[in-house]
């Protein structure tokens, strides 16, 4: 038998067994009595041996993983991947949670993704990687606001009618901090010691920095065509990085035959369980910065998608803590490129599994993932919360990105530059009712991409007059 906690099976003070079947699933009848562990204080708990042969308590909320696809329960604390080829969700025992803290308790915590630890999979302070998430800003965004028809008033709640999360300001320019943050923490603790990824923007060097904050050697394998920054630094960061003729899809295979061949775990988008519960920190985060409600409207670049389900996900988990003031969640939309766009087509179709987007091409690198393993997660929340999925023209991107940075000073990277075209496609044709609250998720710095805000900057001519010279 193994141990939820991945570690040989030990018993609880109440004297019931921690501990389930071996092998990739479990049993509802051994999932539940795996459930039963030791509640200390509210907390589920599991006995495990130190290396010193002491023992301690160390609490955890997570009872099992879950098949997104069709339920399959699946035992936590030990390496899982895929189920059925689909991704997992991590579940928790949220009454115990409930029972343990409330939502005031967060107020004198460091302002970092940490400060939700109840709400997270890490068991010991000493697993958490860290290089100080701290929380990103909910800036208002009222003269971008204006210019894109959302109008000079306030929302219904008396705010401003457009914000910006800016995740650029995380410690690798990117929301793919969040994920990476949890994700290699928990590898690490599973006794992961060589990760690799495919990637086509951000997340490459995201997972290369954690990975070297823990210690693990990162394999990276990147499209020919990634921005250069992204491509220097994971190689900065000490990850072995190839470039590949291809897409990300290509790249995945790579990383696939490495992990069979020379035992790598993989840390794609949705592959593993983790990654999901670092990028649902935002959802948590924006209630929190709410005062505990939800905007009437999220627009979120959707790439991978791992952010948008990770935030619905967030948003129903507050909902059974009864966390939130109001029950009303956001109409989630997820916006892509028109040069890569499976999520809209197969929301225009009314299907729920994406198609492979065929020669995909957009500057977003981060947008250029022509078929996502989690597509029917993205998809499903999108539709339940009474959302839309919209392609904007790859042509705009450069002129949304000035225009947000000219009028706002915040410097969107072209993904999050897409949902500034989605928004005024959507105030346009009356989508937006006239009080909305809208956020949009600026998932990372435009510094990320040089190549997105590459333009003709005058030489000065000492021949000629000054300010002809600045027009």
């Amino acid at each position: 038998m193994a141990s939820v906690s991945g570690l040989p099976a030990g018993t609880g003070t109440d004297g019931k067994r921690c501990a389930v079947a071996e092998g990739a699933n479990a049993s509802a009848m051994e999932l539940a009595s795996a459930m039963e562990v030791t509640r200390a204080k509210g907390r589920i708990a599991c006995i495990i041996r130190l290396r010193s042969g002491r023992s301690r308590i160390v609490p955890s909320f997570v009872t099992h993983l879950e098949s997104a696809l069709d339920g399959t329960l699946l035992p936590a604390r030990t390496l899982q991947t895929l189920h059925a080829g689909r991704p997992l969700w991590v579940r928790y025992d949220l009454p115990a949670v409930a029972r343990a803290v409330d939502r005031d308790a967060l107020v004198g915590r460091a302002p970092t993704l940490w400060r939700y630890r109840e709400l997270l999979p890490v068991e010991e302070e000493r697993e958490i990687i860290s290089l100080g998430e701290g929380m990103s800003p909910l800036l208002p965004a009222p003269r971008l606001a204006a210019q894109l028809g959302l109008g000079a008033g306030r929302s219904k709640f008396g705010g401003p009618r457009l914000l910006v999360k800016d995740e650029g300001q995380l410690p690798t320019g990117s929301f793919k901090s969040r994920g990476q943050a949890v994700a290699i923490s928990m590898a690490k603790a599973l006794g992961v010691r060589a990760v690799a990824i495919p990637t086509a923007g951000n997340a490459g060097g995201a997972m290369a920095a954690y990975a070297a904050r823990a210690g693990l050697e990162a394999f990276v394998f990147m499209p020919r065509d990634t921005p250069l920054v992204n491509q220097y630094e994971a190689a900065l960061c000490g990850a072995k990085v190839l470039l590949v003729d291809g897409l990300i899809t290509d790249c995945a295979k790579l990383v696939r035959e490495g992990c069979e061949r020379y035992g790598w775990f993989d840390m794609s988008t949705l592959k593993e369980p983790y990654r999901v519960e670092g990028k649902k920190t935002m959802g948590l985060e924006l209630a929190e910065q709410l005062g505990w409600r939800l905007p009437d409207v999220i627009v979120y670049p959707t790439g991978g998608g791992t952010g948008l389900v990770g935030m619905w996900k967030a948003f129903e988990e507050l909902l059974a803590l009864g966390w939130l003031e109001r029950r009303d969640l956001p109409r989630m939309v997820a916006v892509q490129s028109e040069g890569c766009a499976p999520i809209v087509r197969a929301f225009e179709r009314g299907e729920r599994f994406a198609p492979l987007f065929e020669n995909a091409a957009t500057i977003a690198s981060g947008l250029r993932v022509p078929a996502a393993v989690g597509d029917f997660m993205i998809l499903d929340a999108v539709r339940a919360s009474g959302g839309r999925a919209i392609a904007v023209p790859d042509s705009g991107i450069r002129q949304w990105m000035q225009l947000a940075a000219s009028l706002e000073g915040i410097t969107l990277g072209p993904e999050a530059a897409c949902c500034i075209g989605a928004v005024e496609a959507l105030a346009r044709e009356g989508w937006l009712h006239g009080d909305d609250e809208v956020v949009i998720f600026d998932c990372g710095a435009a510094q990320k991409s040089p190549e997105a805000m590459a333009t003709a900057i005058p030489v000065h001519d000492p021949s000629a007059p000054l300010l002809a010279q600045l027009r």
